[in-house]
């Protein structure tokens, strides 16, 4: 009996779940995209009968991991199974007659047939021409014609031939037209199907028990890669005396295969693909280079350190980070937690399955900052605006690229990197062409003297800064002098200018504030002394 009723079960199953299976579209209804993955939240809505089906889902992303699908239903339904796939295939699966859709093809259909007509009525034009070429040649072969009938056969000729010539060029006229109304419907077509469903091959297949008939709710969570978004700003400052003001922006993409349309967005600095298992340290210990005993030590450690290698490996991996066509400019709420950074936008947004940056503007704020000048004129006789932010982490900084715009101009990029133990963020505002700086060879107290063995050479440098801007400014300038790495070279600092020296780099530095139009002017020299036979490539 016990038997009987189990091959009665069995056989219950195999017939419930070979019914026709229901399909349904699901639909995204937020999106969180981390930098080189997305979590995607869907919802989908069945009717079901009571007991055993089988649903499914389509509009699901290309590509899935399916370790991580969750899904949420009533408590009146059991999920017994959950499948992913971007290879179905099954004979139950038809397109639903969409009316618009329907009418289109109708529309198709009814013009191509207009077309086979209007075909039909100009090769029988074209077949009237042949014949009656044809046996006009025979009547012109026939000496027994009169002079009026030759006439009136020439009349007729022309006047049918160029009535049936008319109405061919009138028949491919109309064809034209005809195909360009088709080929309009075929694009409303495509455009209406791809409306329907974004032709994306992922399925979720799930195998369901319904204790109750009726429209049941599905929620679908899960990871997939093909999305990614990278954080750039703009900075902004009037002047030096002013803050700074700090617009985040997201470049946001994404080729999952199906569309994301009103969905509400969040973006995320976390990394849901790493290993998230704490490391362990095992015994180190140190062998000798004998074989043998080598490769006894290491089994054995490597049994005590079960393990070990998947959690070295988990951690080994980098996540690769995958720039504008759209802007849109929304309010968003960054969030901090102990691991990573979340914006969550406030607007519904639609970033479609094309691979394209979309620029999205996060939040803005101003940054109390500290300004510097810096300028190094032995490389480069251009002063640089250094921005100096105190306490940064706050801010929920992440690493990117910003755009400066200063005193209404923009004036280049920098990077932002947080990533640092210092307390302050030192960004570099670009140029600043206001500040000139001339550094000039003073002639008269620079020259070469040859002794007994020795070649000397003495340099001698002005460096002349003037303040062109309004307001006062505070300048860090830095100028060197050479090294020794050979005993037989001699160097000799002859005058710095109450310059900060580091004898261990050669690099003088000077810090002083100038005001408006005010000029300072600086001279280092220095001697250098070696054999008068060799020669110093780099001096």
């Amino acid at each position: 009996m016990k038997i009987f009723c189990l091959i009665f079960s069995l056989l219950f199953w195999n017939i419930t779940f070979a019914q026709k299976p229901i399909f349904v579209n699901a639909n995204v209804k937020a999106v969180t995209v981390y930098f080189s993955s997305a979590q995607l939240t869907q919802n989908t809505t069945a009717i079901l009968p009571k007991g055993a089906s089988e649903i499914v889902i389509k509009n699901i992303a290309n590509y899935v991991n399916e370790n991580t699908i969750q899904i949420a239903a009533p408590a009146t339904v059991t999920v017994l199974s959950v499948q992913f796939t971007n290879n179905y295939i099954s004979e139950f699966e038809v397109d639903e007659n969409n009316p618009s859709i329907k009418r289109v093809r109708d529309s198709i259909l009814f013009y191509q047939k207009e077309i086979d007509k209007i075909e039909v009525d100009k090769t029988s034009n074209q077949k009237t021409i042949e014949i009656l070429d044809k046996n006009q040649q025979v009547y012109g072969q026939n000496s027994g014609l009169n002079f009026n009938e030759l006439v009136k056969l020439i009349d007729f000729y022309r006047l049918k031939r160029s009535e049936l010539s008319n109405a061919i060029i009138s028949f491919i006229e109309k064809q034209a037209k005809i195909n360009l109304k088709i080929a309009a419907l075929n694009t409303k077509l495509e455009i209406g199907t791809k409306n329907e469903a974004k032709t994306s091959n992922g399925k979720i297949i799930l195998q369901i028990m319904n204790d109750v008939a009726g429209k049941v709710d599905f929620e679908l969570n899960y990871l997939c890669p093909n999305a990614s978004w990278q954080l750039f700003y703009d900075l902004r400052a009037t002047s030096i005396t002013e803050p700074i003001n700090v617009m985040y922006k997201a470049q946001v993409s994404q080729n999952t295969g199906i569309d994301w349309r009103k969905v509400k967005l969040t973006l995320s600095s976390g990394n849901p693909n790493q290993n998230n298992t704490e490391p362990t340290l095992y015994p180190w210990t140190l062998l000798y280079n004998n074989p043998q005993v080598y490769l006894r030590s290491k089994a054995k450690i490597m049994e005590q350190a079960d393990g070990l290698s998947e959690i070295v490996t988990g951690f080994s991996k980098a996540e690769a980070s995958p720039v504008p066509t759209l802007y849109s400019s929304v309010n968003a709420q960054d969030n901090e937690n102990q691991l990573n950074v979340s914006f969550d936008i406030d607007a519904l947004y639609d970033i479609l399955s094309n691979q394209k940056a979309h620029s999205v503007a996060l939040k803005e704020i101003k940054l109390p900052i500290s300004y510097q000048y810096f300028a190094a004129p032995r490389i480069d006789k251009e002063a640089f605006l250094m921005a100096d932010i105190i306490d940064y982490a706050k801010y929920n900084l992440l690493p990117g690229q910003a755009n400066i715009i200063f005193e209404g101009m923009y004036v280049g990029k920098t990077n932002i990197n947080p990533n640092q133990t210092n307390d302050t963020l030192s960004l570099s505002m670009g140029r600043d062409k206001k500040i000139a700086i001339k550094r000039e060879k003073v002639v008269d107290k620079s020259g070469t003297k040859f002794l007994s063995t020795k070649k000397e050479q003495t340099f001698t440098f002005d460096i002349t800064v003037k303040n062109n801007k309004k307001e006062t400014i505070n300048l860090f300038l830095q100028d060197q002098y050479p090294l020794s790495a050979d005993k037989e070279i001699e160097i000799e600092l002859l005058q710095s200018d109450s310059a900060e020296k580091n004898i261990e780099t050669g690099i003088l530095s000077w810090e002083f504030k100038l005001k408006p139009s005010e000029t300072k002017k600086l001279r280092i020299s220095y001697r250098v002394k070696y054999n008068k036979d060799k020669i110093i490539d780099n001096l």
